[in-house]
């Protein structure tokens, strides 16, 4: 993949932006932090080049000047809410979050808990949370919230949540997830320090949509695609165009939401330092951008993938068809088919010409291997065998497991496990490589190339079980596969 994004360039540019919104107020800007600290893997997709950690990074450089508070949905912990990407609940990743932060160096300041009622599930956690020594507050609901505007910036309002107590001038306000209140913290913290007499600030950090870069920029495409289930829109900001006579880009959510946020800052403050949307990010992400085609192509893969990933989720019921449409017209919009995805094409033909369930991989020098079911293996253990013996120059004829390897693996899973499927996963596959490794010298070569897979494209022709999909996402492979009930 070629490299489309400077992120060195980056994180100068985007430290050195939020120093200086942090002096355009009292010294306390409270930052909404919006996305993933730790593991951006779409901005790493879409951006070619952006480290999946790079706003952790950036933050690094400001953490002399920078507290954390967590925000956390009293509902979202009643109702298990779970990240489906790490198969943790809500409360997990809470404490999760603040050992990593604390682990590299950022001070965690406090858990805000809001929608709070007196769920069970948010005491319990509030209880944790105190044995840790982290403090807690709780943020209440608020009638008419965000419309009502005269109550919300009251006493019987912002004024019955609690005063999250911060010492440092950067406040990072980030959450578990989407819904966890992060903007209605900042916005009652701002409440709350005009009240003790401080002139905070509140800024938004959110890298997508891009705001400098066009509607149709597949960069923005990919984000909508990203966030079907959310129902997210790009549009152009017109609180902006109105303002400057300049052409932005902003999300119908932040651009709903505008008039009330700036009836708030009239409310606390008098007037509001912000025109439009746009105005309140501070993302320098567009201005980092050093090969746009690259950017293009990688965003049009992801468009792709994600079509995919969303058709598997209708076929098993679990997304609607207005969902599934939207991908649709996405991929219109890019002017683009799952075609454009060269693994795809490949898998298509070999299952064509093999008559049964196939796949292919597209390599980093762009060569493609495929591979096929056979008594054996499945076909992602097939391709990722055949991928790994091109790239340790090894004849696709030659063996490197012995046939009589895979029988007693598959008398486990078939005769003990309760398994149906004789055929060996890619995990499965792999040990019984790595046995062979002890003897034959071309099978350890071959599993060296394993690290060479990383970043590479793949597309399979039948349904994927999550064994294989876990051991892809540990490879680095990007893969999409087809939708098949079950």
């Amino acid at each position: 993949m070629k490299i489309g994004f400077n992120n060195e360039k980056y994180l100068t540019m985007q430290s050195q932006h939020i120093r200086e919104r942090i002096e355009q107020f009292d010294d306390k800007l409270y930052l909404e932090f919006g996305g993933k600290l730790f593991d951006d893997y779409h901005a790493s997709r879409v951006l070619p080049g952006f480290a999946p950690d790079s706003k952790l990074q950036m933050l690094l450089q400001l953490k002399d000047q920078a507290e954390i508070v967590i925000a956390i949905n009293a509902n979202h912990l009643h109702d298990n809410k779970m990240r489906s990407d790490l198969r943790i609940s809500y409360d997990e990743e809470v404490l999760r979050l603040i050992d990593e932060f604390t682990c590299i160096g950022l001070y965690v300041g406090s858990v805000v808990i809001t929608r709070y009622s007196g769920q069970r599930e948010a005491k319990q956690l509030e209880t944790k949370l105190k044995r840790r020594k982290i403090p807690v507050y709780r943020h209440y609901s608020i009638d008419g919230y965000p419309t009502n505007t005269k109550k919300i910036i009251s006493k019987e309002g912002f004024g019955k949540n609690d005063y999250i107590k911060t010492s440092r001038p950067l406040v990072v306000v980030t959450a578990p997830g989407p819904g966890s209140g992060k903007m209605a913290t900042c916005l009652s913290q701002l409440y709350h320090e005009n009240c003790h007499g401080v002139k905070a600030g509140y800024a938004k950090f959110e890298t997508f949509p891009i705001w400098n870069l066009s509607l149709n920029h597949p960069v923005n495409i990919a984000y909508e695609a990203a966030t079907a289930d959310l129902n997210d829109v790009n549009m152009i900001d017109p609180f902006h165009l109105s303002a400057y006579n300049e052409i932005t880009v902003n999300y119908n959510r932040d651009i709903e939401i505008f008039p009330v946020l700036q009836h708030m800052f009239e409310e606390i403050y008098g007037m509001s330092p912000y025109k439009s949307p746009t105005d309140m990010g501070v993302n320098m992400a567009g201005l980092c951008i050093s090969d746009d085609e690259a950017c293009r192509y990688a965003s049009n893969q992801e468009i792709i993938r994600r079509y995919f990933a969303t058709k598997t989720r209708y076929v098993n019921d679990q997304c609607s068809e207005e969902e599934l449409k939207k991908q649709e017209l996405l991929m219109q919009q890019a002017r683009i088919t799952p075609m454009d995805r060269p693994c795809v094409k490949a898998a298509y033909e070999k299952e064509k010409s093999s008559k049964t369930f196939s796949g292919a991989i597209e390599l980093e020098d762009g060569a493609i291997v495929t591979g096929k079911t056979s008594d054996f293996m499945g076909p992602c253990a097939a391709i990722v065998m055949n991928a790994i013996k091109y790239l340790a120059n090894i004849p696709d004829e030659e063996i490197l497991i012995d046939v009589e390897s895979f029988s007693p693996i598959q008398t486990l899973k078939t005769a003990y496990l309760g398994s149906v499927n004789p055929r060996l996963h890619t995990n499965e596959m792999l040990i019984a490589l790595s046995l062979s490794a002890r003897t034959n010298p071309n099978a350890r070569k071959a599993l060296e190339q394993l690290s060479a897979l990383k970043n590479t494209q793949a597309h399979i022709t039948s349904r994927v079980s999550n064994v294989d999909l876990s051991l892809f996402t540990s490879l680095g492979i990007q893969i999409t596969y087809e939708a098949q009930k079950g």
